[in-house]
């Protein structure tokens, strides 16, 4: 168990955690990303921050995704998702080979699918094995483990906020003091 012991959460585990995750309520108008990739050496690398514009069309929510790496490059990927009522998706984005499948429950999303990863001059096929936690300050802490032909490649970490009007022109969403909230209004 210890050398290649498999991970045993499963989402229903969170059933009773609060506040509750529903990625077409939390993801909905506009969410910014910042997140890193460490290899399996422990090795940061690659960077990245992400603004996200996310929409109901139908039955179905739309999450666009922006993406600036720390070398520059830059990547938009269009995500699909079908909630059910039992907390079930399905889902398709561009890259992504087959189906997106995830499990939502209390404030945890576990989400599983393929993807065909850019990786210098080639494209490797991968797998993620997505988790995400709503914290009760409104933070969604992401943590997801990469594999490719079933052996652990790496780890993407990311914290998600959503944004709020850019008012101290920095690029970060300003903090407004209560007084000077109530007197905007």
């Amino acid at each position: 168990m210890a050398i290649g012991g498999c991970s045993t959460m499963k989402v229903e585990d969170f059933a009773g955690k609060q506040p509750i995750l529903k990625p077409e309520v939390y993801f909905l108008g506009e969410t910014r990303g910042w997140g890193m990739f460490h290899d399996r050496f422990g090795r940061l690398r690659r960077q990245f921050v992400v603004d996200m514009v996310g929409e109901m069309q139908g039955d179905a929510f739309v999450l666009t995704e922006d993406f600036v790496y720390d070398d520059g490059e830059k990547e938009r990927r269009v995500w699909r998702l079908d909630p059910s009522a039992d907390g079930a998706y399905q889902g398709t984005a561009g890259d992504v080979v087959g189906t997106v499948q995830g499990r939502a429950a209390g404030n945890a999303f576990n989400w599983k699918y393929r993807l065909d990863l850019k990786v210098g001059d080639g494209t490797w096929r991968v797998a993620f094995d997505d988790w995400m936690f709503l914290q009760s300050d409104g933070i969604v802490l992401n943590r997801a483990t990469v594999t490719r032909w079933g052996v652990e490649i790496g780890t993407l970490t990311a914290t998600f906020r959503k944004s709020v009007p850019d008012v101290a022109g920095m690029g970060e969403p300003a903090v407004r003091p209560r007084a000077l909230a109530q007197a905007a209004e």
